[in-house]
């Protein structure tokens, strides 16, 4: 489909006085026509700032940036006006203006625009009613809840047909159910729409909900990015499988095993690991041929499967028990059978420090 957005060895520095902060640290990356990328990071790791770059709400001290092929550093004000139209953005605080109604700020970008009165108001129901607010033209948005009030923000950023729509934090204001029902309506505008999708986010999950690729950013860089399942399946980065481990409840799962030890009834000879699968292994019975071939008794403590972008993959926390010997030939069966099996020192559970891979 072509590349939609390519930033290149970008970097953004604030002068506040006689001190200079970089926020953006040499960051490239590309993002495909009908992408739903994520931007995962915590506070400060210069995601937002990274975001405001592409439509040029924030300029790069250094670097360039290219949408849909086009130098947006090389735009005349009048031609960056006209490139901005086609790039939607919503924001964690919906930014409505709230002495309007929902008509009035859906329509309200379209006042620019060359369309008759009545094109107007037939776009403005269409693009409520895509959202699921037909019944709220004449409310305020004091009189809506906060999925409602993104609903509203997500239609009007759609009012000047864009190609992107950039999401700074748009659930992180709304409770989980909300924050679900806000992103299938996201993957639905992306689906029907070939609408391309950047999202700034803190929480994985949202990541694992929705996109397609990933870049994790931290200090103003990015320390790992690529495609969804290779992420999340092999992440190869301290700070991805932090958030992997948070997304996949693995580390709420050790912190219990911290604090009930006895779950875990560790013997002479057995091992607490942590079991990976991907695509196709995640439907073979690995776990009962590691008794009935090898003698190694299972002890499942925890298990998790996720489908994302339509591949199975699943997590599992396991006591392994036989003897040395048995436990060696089980080990070499599931990397032969394309199973990650880390192995975690119970002696560490305290840090909830995982082993390498085996």
């Amino acid at each position: 489909m072509g590349i939609m957005i390519t930033l290149s060895n970008i970097q953004v520095t604030f002068e506040t006085g006689s001190q200079s902060v970089t926020a953006v640290r040499d960051v490239s990356l590309h993002v495909d026509a009908g992408d739903v990328y994520g931007i995962v990071g915590y506070s400060g790791a210069g995601k937002s700032t990274l975001v405001r770059v592409i439509n040029l709400l924030q300029r790069p001290t250094a670097g360039t940036v290219e949408v849909n092929g086009r130098d947006l550093l090389a735009l005349q004000p009048k031609e960056l006006r006209s490139a901005r139209k086609k790039i939607g953005m919503i924001f964690q605080h919906f930014n409505l203006m709230n002495s309007r109604t929902i008509y009035d700020n859906v329509d309200y970008p379209l006042k620019s625009s060359k369309l008759s009165k009545t094109e107007r108001d037939r776009k403005v129901k269409q693009l409520l009613e895509l959202v699921g607010l037909s019944d709220k033209l004449n409310a305020y948005p004091s009189q809506l809840s906060g999925g409602q009030k993104q609903r509203v923000a997500i239609a009007r950023a759609l009012a000047n047909d864009p190609e992107i729509l950039l999401c700074d934090e748009a659930t992180s204001a709304l409770d989980p159910k909300t924050t679900l029902s806000i992103l299938e309506l996201l993957k639905k505008l992306n689906q029907t729409l070939g609408l391309t999708i950047v999202i700034i986010t803190h929480e994985m999950q949202v990541v694992k909900e929705i996109c397609n690729k990933v870049a994790v950013m931290e200090a103003g860089r990015i320390v790992e990015q690529g495609d969804i399942v290779s992420i999340f399946s092999r992440p190869q980065n301290t700070l991805t499988r932090d958030f992997i481990n948070t997304a996949t409840h693995i580390d709420q799962t050790l912190e219990k095993l911290t604090l009930h030890p006895s779950l875990v009834h560790l013997k002479d000879n057995d091992m607490l690991c942590k079991i990976s699968y991907i695509g196709d292994s995640t439907s073979e019975p690995v776990i009962s041929e590691l008794t009935a071939r090898y003698r190694v008794k299972t002890n499942i403590l925890f298990a998790n499967v996720e489908i994302l972008q339509q591949t199975p993959i699943g997590n599992l926390i396991v006591v392994l028990s036989g003897s040395p010997g048995d436990l060696e030939e089980a080990l070499l069966y599931l990397q032969a059978a394309q199973v990650d099996v880390e192995t975690i020192d119970s002696r560490l559970l305290e840090d909830r420090k995982v082993g390498e891979p085996v």
